[in-house]
């Protein structure tokens, strides 16, 4: 069946359904997945940062996101959806081959071409790390702690509360606005 087979009063269209026992399903955005939270991680940053992992020593996908996010602090965390692409063109531009590996993974190595396109550029982490991976993963940790009270008021505040809430929240995130309009002013 599919789920536009079941209607019920009140339900619009794309509404679903959900049955006694299935899951639930999970929407939400993480900051930081595929990007640096309050930095968007470039187009080229993926594929700069892949070449010069790979010229330090051959890796497969997973490692690659591993050491991104661990070199960043947590900061950058890049996707399998960004990382494996990437890998897969610059296997076509021939910077980048399968190397034999002992865990039957696909591991990849830079080919003579790779290592000349590595040599001498900057590694992308370090900018997205930097001296304000410690600011930023204190940004992140705050932005969970108001998500987690605002949870909460919203199970067990009163209407008043409920109102009161969500006019903190509008204020904040105007205040925050401003502060990008203040910079952008400095400038």
């Amino acid at each position: 069946m599919t789920e536009s087979a079941f209607t019920m009063p009140g339900c619009g269209p794309g509404d679903r359904i959900r049955f006694a026992g299935e899951p639930r399903r999970r929407r939400h955005r993480h900051f930081g997945r595929g990007h640096a939270f309050g930095r968007r991680a470039g187009r080229g940053d993926i594929r700069a940062a892949i070449l010069a992992l790979l010229a330090e020593e051959p890796m497969h996908g997973y490692q690659i996101i591993q050491e991104l996010t661990e070199r960043t602090g947590g900061v950058w965390r890049p996707s399998p959806g960004s990382v494996y692409p990437t890998l897969q063109q610059l296997e076509d531009e021939e910077l980048v081959r399968e190397a034999a590996s002992e865990s039957g993974k696909r591991v990849y190595e830079l080919t003579d071409g790779g290592r000349e396109q590595a040599a001498g550029a900057p590694a992308p982490w370090s900018e997205v790390g930097g001296e304000s991976a410690e600011a930023l993963a204190t940004l992140h940790d705050l932005v969970h702690q108001v998500m987690a009270a605002t949870r909460q008021v919203a199970h067990a505040g009163t209407p008043v509360q409920l109102e009161s809430a969500q006019e903190v929240l509008r204020d904040t995130r105007r205040r925050l606005y401003r502060l990008l309009a203040e910079d952008d002013d400095a400038e």
